[in-house]
């Protein structure tokens, strides 16, 4: 089978380890840029997609670029303690949590793919145009535009769209859509060098629906002490849905936002003043769409189901997304079979989530703590039961595919072109 990938980031990339790893070795990957630079901020990868890169034997190999968080902590404005959780092995989980910079993990990745599949990746090739058919046979043509102007066509048995939020492949299917939808929400992302954030290994998230603070440790101690620390700013209101998400602004600014946000524990100006650089995003998603197969092209991750980092699971997706794919097309009887098990499986699922993160996903608690005790609390208990606070976490976690059950329980995707499941036990339908 001869398979085309658009995008080289991190979805398309773990697409093609997949696809090599279930036996199918006739890949491109077409990336718009002209070169990989490894640029973003951090990124999570949950339980849930780490066992995926553990099965595909490259898990080590991210661990080492990043940390293994173990706890993850809400608070308030006020620095009040909401809802603490054990995240990762620490929560009983067989496989870790990994915070990795998003541009290490691509440069990784693409390391990955060109020592199991060689010189397979094609820069500076902008996707424009897909066909139907090759050669009268079933299949796909995909046109890109090269960094001279000219155009090149590659062809094959199915084409794999994971060209991101801005796909243009779901342009060609969806021409009326428009711009992602902008939450009203701006955020901006940087990494700063620090003391250890309280034990080193804890995610916090502090505020509300209105602003917010998420801080997590990208590294371990370095020399000095200090550890890089990932940290998102957000305010409703202000900034742009169409802002360049790679625009640098200055720092000062965005610290007063948030002054008097200090505790014992974090000063959270001080950190964003002393960020290593800051870029602002706006929050955007799109709505979730009926239909990601057309004929042999297929939409993955943001291309197909982009939503707000609510939950740190837009990584996570993709992983899932790509691993469900290669599995259904090892073990299907045919290209179309896999491809309706595939969309069947996934789609669902993540339209499912799509509505989760928009009601701000695990998240939420911070916002009914706002809401039932916006000058705080003695006890978050007298403002929201535990119960309450469990049936959340347990809600979001059911939906994305990683309650502890249910991953330790859920079979492999791992699966051999002609050989079937490797234990014999995957469902096609599990996520």
């Amino acid at each position: 089978m001869k398979i085309v990938i658009a995008g080289a980031g991190i979805g398309g990339l773990i697409t093609a380890l997949s696809l090599e790893a279930a036996g199918f070795t006739d890949i491109t990957v077409a990336e718009r840029t002209p070169e990989i630079r490894g640029l973003g901020v951090g990124v999570n990868l949950l339980p849930h997609a780490v066992r995926e890169l553990t099965e595909l034997g490259v898990a080590d190999r991210i661990a080492a670029l990043g940390v293994e968080p173990g706890t993850l902590s809400y608070y308030n404005r006020h620095g009040q303690p909401i809802w603490s959780e054990s995240r990762g092995r620490d929560a009983g989980y067989a496989w870790p949590q990994l915070s990795v910079h998003r541009g290490r993990l691509q440069l990784e990745l693409r390391d990955l793919v060109e020592e199991r599949l060689g010189d397979v990746i094609r820069l500076g090739h902008r996707l424009v145009d897909l066909r139907e058919g090759v050669d009268g046979r079933p299949g796909a043509t995909a046109v890109f535009e090269l960094t001279d102007g000219s155009r090149t066509e590659l062809s094959g048995d199915l084409v794999i769209a994971a060209d991101g939020i801005h796909s243009a492949a779901r342009k060609l299917f969806y021409p009326d859509e428009g711009e992602p939808v902008w939450s009203g929400l701006t955020l901006w992302r940087g990494t700063a060098l620090v003391d250890p954030l309280l034990d080193g290994r804890t995610m916090v998230m502090v505020g509300d629906a209105e602003q917010k603070f998420v801080a997590y440790p990208l590294s371990g101690p370095l020399e000095d002490g200090r550890q890089r620390l990932n940290f998102i700013a957000e305010r409703r209101g202000g900034g742009s849905p169409s802002a360049d998400w790679n625009r640098q602004v200055e720092r000062g600014p965005i610290a007063e936002i948030f002054e008097g946000w200090r505790y014992d524990w974090l000063d959270i100006p001080a950190v964003i003043a002393g960020a290593e650089e800051l870029l602002e995003y706006p929050m955007v998603d799109r709505d979730a769409i009926p239909q990601w197969v057309f004929g042999r092209v297929v939409l993955l991750g943001d291309a197909a189901h982009a939503m707000y980092p609510n939950g740190s699971n837009g990584g996570s997706q993709a992983t899932l997304d790509a691993r469900t794919l290669a599995y259904e097309l090892a073990t299907a009887p045919s290209i179309d079979a896999a491809l309706v098990a595939y969309e069947g499986a996934r789609r669902p699922a993540t339209a499912r989530l799509l509505e989760l993160t928009r009601q701000t996903g695990p998240e939420r608690v911070m916002q009914i703590a706002y809401e039932r005790a916006p000058d705080g609390f003695v006890d978050v208990h007298d403002v929201i039961p535990r119960e309450e606070l469990e049936s959340i976490a347990a809600e979001y976690k059911i939906a994305a595919g990683f309650h502890p059950e249910q991953l330790n329980a859920r079979s492999s995707f791992t699966a051999r072109a002609g050989g079937g499941a490797t234990d014999g036990s995957a469902v096609a339908g599990a996520s």
